[in-house]
């Protein structure tokens, strides 16, 4: 149910490009979480650095939610970016499972299935 994919980039260099990225492949960031950060300011620090990022297709957005509420509960498309195994990792919720669960016309599959590769290309091009 994750899709993940690592790299060599060092894992500030994707957090730096990771905005951009996106915007190229229609995505915004809507916010970022820095859990290392916050988890320290409650009072339960962790060593491993894991940032996630919310990303949003308005577009895609608009048409999903239209169609199924239900999926509000993925929205929005989140990454999370941590190093595991000496390499940068970023990984997401596998929407291609996901939306096989539900029951929708093969049109709006396929659909979701594209917003998912241009989530997936945002990842690869980091």
């Amino acid at each position: 149910m994750i899709y993940k994919t690592q790299t060599n980039t060092p894992l500030q260099t994707v957090k730096d490009a990771l905005a951009d990225s996106a915007k190229e492949f229609g995505f915004g960031v809507l916010g970022s979480y820095d859990f290392k950060k916050i988890l320290e300011t409650k009072g339960f620090p962790i060593e491993k650095d894991v940032t996630l990022y919310e990303l949003c297709n308005p577009k895609g957005a608009q048409e999903v939610l239209s169609t199924i509420s239900e999926v509000s509960v993925y929205l929005p498309c989140r990454l999370s970016v941590y190093e595991e195994d000496g390499k940068t990792t970023i990984s997401t919720i596998d929407v291609n499972h996901m939306i096989d669960s539900f029951e929708v016309d093969a049109t709006f599959k396929a659909h979701m299935h594209t917003i998912f590769s241009n989530l997936q290309k945002v990842m690869h091009s980091l």
